[in-house]
């Protein structure tokens, strides 16, 4: 059998990965670890060397994950996970049945007081993307009303209220953050960044796409460091270019290429939080943020760069399941064909809207139908589920001529989580999970430099 179909024995005590995963991470984070994990018992225990973790946001647990597979000293303490608008809170079930329902809320993260919230040593969490003016801090943000758009502002809060800050912070969200909104370009993360700074961190920050890095999925995020400036690890970052090209976390976990024609640019980011909400940036066209990038005491150097990478590849064909072991209800049948292939081919035609009656050009380009095998597969999206037709769905060509939709398992697979991960779910809402879901193996590389980091650090502030 091939190594790529093989699919290890699961149970609740013992999870593992698929073997091409568990390969990539032996090879690419330099561990030899799998996921035979995570129970939780009455009470996490804690030891002097281990990293308290706090997931904010947790989702279905994408941070826990890569960082406790990443070390054995990442010890998740407590978790929130709360999704708005909904009854079934599906997210929070899977949390709860993979890592036991101890230390984790499935609260409103703006009605938990920080007090609730233990001592951590490690921030974490995958905020929502909305508008973060600092009006948002009120009662509206954007359009959105007290839902997701303003719990950047529930982060600040909860770092802002707390008697001992965490050493580190660690959080996710979409590439565009560096350049919204369009009305401002690059607003959000000034005041993200201008912010933590006010809270008294050092910020890094890199646009990473997985698939740059070997992994399976072309899923392009925004991730961001914080660290305290009373520590020694940041008291090494005398020389911010230096660091975010070479020395820092970012730079050692995700090697950089630098084309000499991309100079790197600094700017100060001025005023309080109103100030910088009402004025950064107006009326330029681009956002002054690039895709590496660090803050100290509000002073911002940043450039374009590219991965540097020559280490294994995954691809969509890597993490598939053998046809024979794939439901029947993922198969297109000959009916449904065409409706797939009109959707995913490029059209040039009229269409009327049919709220106004007005009439007007449609165009779009062609996706690949099937997708590409010998490449890492497209972006997961939330309404990735459903057997409806969609331009947007993942569609794979079998060795026995069939077409078919990918199962949940292979979902999980993209991003790199354990098989299984999100079972309990319907298969509707286990695609929407990991949609919303992060690439485990970023965090397990981030996690991995992290904490040798650290290690070097105490060893070196002991002597």
């Amino acid at each position: 059998m091939s190594t790529k179909n093989n699919t290890n024995s699961i149970n609740e005590d013992n999870w593992q990965l698929c073997d091409p995963i568990a390969d990539y991470c032996k090879k690419a984070v330099q561990s030899a670890r799998e996921l035979s994990l995570f129970s939780v018992d009455s009470n996490v225990v804690t030891e002097q060397d281990d990293i308290r973790v706090v997931e904010l946001f947790a989702g279905v647990g994408g941070f826990r994950i890569g960082l406790e597979r990443a070390s054995k000293h990442y010890k998740t303490i407590w978790s929130n996970q709360w999704e708005p608008s909904t009854k079934r809170q599906d997210a929070s079930m899977v949390y709860c049945h993979r890592f036991g329902e101890q230390g984790h809320s499935n609260e409103d993260i703006a009605t938990v007081p920080t007090s609730e919230i233990p001592q951590c040593d490690l921030l974490v969490g995958g905020f929502p993307c909305q508008d973060y003016s600092v009006a948002t801090t009120l009662k509206r943000s954007g359009g959105i009303e007290g839902k997701k758009g303003v719990l950047w502002w529930q982060i600040y809060r909860i770092l802002d209220e707390m008697k001992q800050k965490p050493a580190y912070l660690l959080f996710e969200n979409v590439d565009r953050l560096l350049k919204s909104p369009a009305s401002q370009r690059g607003r959000d993360f000034a005041i993200i960044l201008a912010s933590l700074n006010d809270l008294g961190y050092t910020v890094e920050w890199r646009v990473i796409n997985a698939a740059d890095y070997g992994m399976p999925q072309r899923r392009k995020r925004t991730y961001i460091i914080g660290y305290k400036n009373d520590l020694a690890m940041t008291q090494q970052i005398d020389n911010p270019l230096e660091w975010i090209l070479s020395k820092g976390v970012m730079a050692q976990a995700f090697p950089l290429s630098i084309d000499y024609k991309n100079q790197p640019t600094s700017f100060h980011i001025e005023g309080d939080l109103s100030i910088v909400s009402s004025s950064f940036n107006k009326g330029k066209k681009d956002s002054p943020f690039e895709n590496v990038g660090i803050m100290k005491n509000r002073e911002v150097t940043t450039l374009e760069a590219k991965a540097k990478y020559d280490g294994p590849l995954l691809t969509l064909g890597d993490i598939l399941l053998d046809e024979k072991d794939v439901p029947d209800e993922f198969f297109i049948s000959e009916d449904e064909l065409p409706r797939w292939e009109y959707l995913k081919g490029s059209k040039s035609e009229k269409r009327v809207n049919k709220t106004t009656g007005y009439e007007y050009n449609y165009s779009e380009g062609s996706m690949a139908f099937p997708d590409f095998l010998d490449r890492p597969s497209r972006t997961i999206i939330t309404g990735e589920g459903g057997k409806g037709p969609s331009r947007f769905k993942h569609v794979v060509y079998t060795p026995n001529g069939r077409y078919r939709r990918l199962t949940p398992l292979e979902l999980e697979r993209l991003n790199m989580f354990p098989d299984h991960h999100t079972e309990g779910a319907s298969d509707m809402r286990r695609a929407f999970l990991m949609g919303n879901a992060l690439v485990t193996g970023i965090v397990e590389r981030i996690g991995a430099v992290l904490i040798d980091q650290i290690a070097l650090c105490t060893t070196l502030s002991n002597r």
